[in-house]
């Protein structure tokens, strides 16, 4: 079937977090009463996002799509680290409005030009992701929001990837009822390329890293994605 419309992933798909999740994380934690290194911080949240995020019930809303959720895990990395604050809870407050804008975001240099390449094909644009109710913000803080003809969020849905019914929703965003005549690309094997070929769709990594494992179609770069949609 021809292809009809590309959906993408957002976060180490389109946009990353700058400088890094740590340097956030420690910097608002000296206003808090606690010093510890960006490094420290990076490494205990990157321990305790792999060791909570894919223990909770595979593809039902409950996991990045909740704010009591990025709770637990921002107080978990604070344990892994033995973290002393003034107010942990206000600590996480000013976290998680900070991680809200778009002032720690950064599109990746070659996302606004590949989505808008993508659109000049004549296909259909649309996002897909486990995220919470902050992303449309931070996507309109970033002039992308208004570039995608839909958006598909786990905390809108109910759902997160890799569940099907986020698939089919974002199918749907996008006006196409055939899986099969959209892409998506994403940056995780699980959640982005299992879970659109679970229900039909074409999936692409995207791998900025070196050699990986998982069978795949692979991109290091979003721009190498044109060339296949030819």
């Amino acid at each position: 079937m021809k292809l009809r419309a590309v959906t993408f992933d957002a976060g180490g798909t389109l946009l990353y977090p700058h400088p890094s999740v740590g340097a956030i994380y420690a910097d608002t934690a000296r206003r808090h009463g606690c010093v510890a290194s960006a490094e420290a911080m990076e490494a205990a949240f990157r321990h305790v996002w792999a060791t909570s995020h894919h223990a909770e019930t595979l593809g039902t809303a409950g996991n990045v799509s909740q704010k009591t959720w990025w709770r637990q895990l921002v107080f978990r990395a604070l344990d892994h680290i033995g973290a002393v604050m003034d107010d942990r809870e206000a600590y996480f407050e000013e976290l998680y409005d900070t991680f809200g804008h778009a002032g720690v975001w950064r599109l990746f240099p070659d996302a606004m030009d590949t989505i808008t390449a993508v659109k000049a094909r004549g296909l259909k644009v649309g996002l897909l992701s486990n995220w919470d109710n902050r992303l449309r913000p931070v996507l309109e803080e970033l002039g992308v929001l208004a570039l995608m003809d839909g958006v598909c969020i786990s905390c809108e849905v109910g759902a997160e990837k890799p569940h099907e019914k986020i698939f089919r929703a974002a199918c749907a965003s996008v006006g196409v009822k055939e899986p099969s005549a959209v892409l998506h690309v994403g940056d995780s094997y699980r959640e982005d390329i299992l879970g659109a070929q679970a229900v039909g769709m074409r999936a692409v990594l995207i791998h900025r890293g070196e050699a990986h494992p998982w069978r795949a179609t692979t991109i290091r770069q979003l721009a190498e994605l044109l060339p296949l949609l030819e």
